[in-house]
């Protein structure tokens, strides 16, 4: 039987995480973290999907993303998921399932959080030891978000509120990257997106589930179990 399609609120981003079967890697060499990202290029603008910032590592993605429809996050997972995998066994001839499933999604309080995860998503590659600094890094977006590069991804209203012109922003942006991470919003954002929920206070849940009429869950206490790969979240 096919899975149900998740729907998604339109206008408000979410934070996308996809990790490779069994922790295997998902990209080996620099043309598939190309061609992974063209997919995301041509499939986000067929479907709708704002992406904000994204980060590939080599066992696993994250994205920021804001849909424009309940369902274009995920149809634009589906065909990029199914199309970037076919393309992987085909070129290394391997058979079998790329992802360990389907993404985990977290609805971000943005006004908040969304600048909060934008650091999260690339510092990943610092958290997990592989380079110093995130400018190191070569697929993720921090390139386009501090220094102004060249790029397909949108901006969210959060970011452009750091200036008025690109300049200023990408200054503003840098200097959030001066500040050491809280371990309270670590934790946060890794629990949200391990359990699929938003990333957001008590509040801000409560007026999404009296405004749309639904019913979000709750976390775990505790922490989630950390998988040992070479994550850095």
């Amino acid at each position: 039987m096919p899975r149900t399609a998740r729907t998604y609120l339109p206008g408000l981003p979410y934070h996308l995480v996809q990790r490779g079967n069994n922790r295997e890697a998902c990209f080996i060499e620099p043309e598939n973290y190309q061609y992974y990202l063209e997919l995301w290029k041509e499939v986000s603008r067929r479907y709708g999907v704002a992406v904000h910032a994204y980060c590939l590592m080599t066992n696993h993605i994250h994205f920021l993303v804001t849909p424009d429809t309940p369902t274009a996050i995920s149809n634009a997972t589906k065909v990029v998921g199914s199309r970037y995998a076919q393309y992987i066994n085909r070129r290394y001839k391997r058979t079998g399932t790329l992802w360990e499933g389907r993404h985990r999604p977290s609805l971000i309080q943005s006004e908040k959080y969304l600048l909060i995860c934008h650091r999260y998503v690339e510092l990943n590659p610092v958290r997990a030891g592989m380079v110093a600094r995130p400018e190191e890094y070569h697929w993720s977006s921090y390139g386009v978000n501090a220094w102004g590069d060249v790029s397909w991804l949108t901006p969210h209203e959060e970011y452009l509120r750091l200036g008025q012109t690109r300049d200023t922003r990408c200054h503003a942006y840098r200097e959030l990257f001066n500040y050491q991470f809280s371990e309270t919003d670590l934790h946060r954002i890794r629990k949200a997106a391990h359990y699929c929920q938003p990333v957001g206070d008590d509040r801000f849940r409560q007026q999404i589930e009296k405004k749309y009429g639904i019913k979000l869950g709750q976390m775990k206490r505790g922490r989630p179990r950390k998988k040992k790969d070479e994550e850095g979240g």
